[in-house]
């Protein structure tokens, strides 16, 4: 054991085990070829903790990181872990309207931002109160988080954790269009991991090629937290680039994407199975993927890429396997200590027969364990006897493996990413001239879906697609600005008067073809 530390669970514990065994294990290699040891890494979280605590960080607080992709990202995500603070990751497209939201509601005693966003959001933060305001990637006087690391020897002790201690607070969106922060344990991270390092048959001789962001459950808790649960290494993009991706796929055995990747890969004439003849397993989730793509791309590279499913409050919950067990348009079946039912959406009624289309609903150990500060959204989520509503509709076929059909909600995954309607509906009516509003995710070659807005303007209002844009664009996160404005008279609606978004979608299905 290393010194000053103890037996830790989860992605603290198993850093540890590997630093102590097997110290020269290579833990991350960056694009520039430049390698870290297991042993080097848990040293810099290490500092990163003590770095935290020296500013009187307790057990419990929150930490809110609009941070960019880096070795320091993961430094500071592990530190939280290991001080038993809460890690509350934002996206580093949000704005400043949305970083205030998240500042209020999660009531964060440390902020930690990017260097290239920290003279935009520290004052936000300050003004909201948090205490401690920091700096990520460069050196800001007393406000950066590695002013002593090159010269620090003294390391704090690992703070006491539960397997029921909170770990992360990830935000996300529901039908109310307000994001709410989904509260992970540390035990719901350890299990989701373990119970993936089984199922895709993860070894320490292993090399994910991640090129996924860290703000999002998938790239953090799917991504390093199986390296870590593994014991193996990873190659860190900053970001998905293309090129560099084909340049690392000869020296990856593993590879996490969303739909988006697969399908710029495929317009490379450099993908082939020559090029990927090192890669065991190729990993999609975030979004589904189109039949084509599977096809084109086994095709071209003789993989099948392998498909999961879960969400933000659930983790990773189903998943097909390998060696022959993934299924062509299923996420595939529930991963072990994992329950899931379909319940008719009409009645009520738990639907026993097999692809009977229904709700989906769920029992796991990975199952998050409430909405932060509001327990009657967390209530009205599970069913009586426990089961998590997830919104999804899904049918399940006699051989366990789950199809997703649909959504509940009008949710658009654009890129992999959730955006929620109603948050974008609300900034276009407030707009100068506008009537009223309809946002929607049409297909889209490239994105899976393109978010697109449609409005009704006043006869009189000179607005644009263009004046539109800009004005979001200071606003919203750049994935959530629609792709296209489109004006109409008037929106349809049903004799209720609800939005008829399913009209909508169909008369402007071929948009982005």
């Amino acid at each position: 054991m290393l010194a000053g530390s103890e037996t830790l669970d989860g992605p603290v514990g198993w850093l540890e085990r590997v630093a102590t065994e097997r110290p020269r294990q290579i833990f991350i290699t960056q694009p520039d070829g430049s390698r870290i040891t297991y042993r080097e890494f848990w040293r810099m979280s290490a500092q990163m903790a003590t770095e935290l605590a020296e500013r009187g960080l307790c057990p419990g607080d929150r930490v809110v990181a609009q941070v960019e992709k880096s070795v320091s990202a993961i430094a500071l995500y592990l530190a939280c872990l290991r001080n038993g603070l809460i890690y509350v990751p934002l996206n580093t497209a949000y704005k400043q309207a949305e970083v205030s939201y998240f500042i209020a509601d999660a009531t964060p005693r440390a902020a930690v931002f990017d260097a290239m966003l920290y003279s935009t959001m520290a004052p936000i933060a300050r003004s909201a109160g948090v205490k401690y305001v920091e700096c990520l990637g460069m050196d800001r006087g007393e406000s950066s988080l590695t002013r002593h690391f090159d010269d620090r020897n003294d390391c704090v002790a690992a703070s006491r954790t539960s397997p029921r201690t909170p770990a992360a607070l990830l935000y996300t969106s529901g039908t109310t269009g307000r994001p709410k922060g989904a509260l992970l344990t540390i035990d719901n991270l350890a299990r989701n991991a373990e119970a993936l390092v089984q199922i895709w048959e993860f070894t320490p001789d292993d090399v994910l090629l991640h090129a996924l962001p860290l703000f999002h459950g998938h790239g953090l808790f799917v991504g390093v937290n199986t390296v870590l649960a593994a014991a193996c290494s990873m190659v860190l993009l900053p970001k998905y680039d293309t090129e560099v991706v084909l340049r690392w796929l000869p020296r990856s055995t593993v590879m996490m994407g969303i739909p988006t990747f697969y399908t710029r890969l495929l317009r490379r004439a450099e993908l082939c199975s020559k090029l990927t003849e090192n890669v065991r397993a190729f990993f999609c989730g975030s979004a589904p993927l189109s039949i084509g793509t599977h096809a084109e791309f086994a095709r071209r590279t003789g993989h099948t890429i392998i498909e999961r499913y879960g969400m933000t409050e659930t983790l990773i919950v189903t998943a097909n396997g390998i060696r022959g067990h993934s299924v062509c348009g299923s996420v595939g079946r529930p991963l072990p200590s994992v329950e899931v039912r379909i319940r008719d959406a009409v009645s009520g009624a738990v639907i026993r027969e097999s692809n009977r289309i229904g709700v989906l609903e769920l029992r796991s150990s990975s199952l998050f364990c409430g909405y932060w500060h509001d327990p009657e959204k967390t209530l009205s989520s599970f069913s009586p006897d426990g089961f998590f509503v997830t919104g999804d509709l899904a049918r399940v076929d006699a051989d366990g493996y789950v199809y997703i059909t649909g959504r509940a909600t009008d949710t658009v995954i654009t890129g992999g990413y959730n955006v929620y309607p109603l948050e974008i509906e609300n900034e276009l009516d407030g707009l100068s001239g506008v009537r009223e509003s309809a946002v929607i995710g049409l297909p889209h070659p490239d994105f899976g879906e393109g978010v697109t807005a449609v409005i009704s303007i006043e006869r009189s209002c000179t607005l644009n697609q263009e004046a539109v844009l800009e004005s979001l664009a200071v606003r919203l996160a750049d994935y959530k600005v629609p792709k296209r404005v489109l004006f109409v008279d008037e929106i349809p609606r049903n004799a209720l008067g609800k939005v008829q978004k399913d009209a909508l979608r169909q008369t402007y299905a071929e948009l982005y073809r």
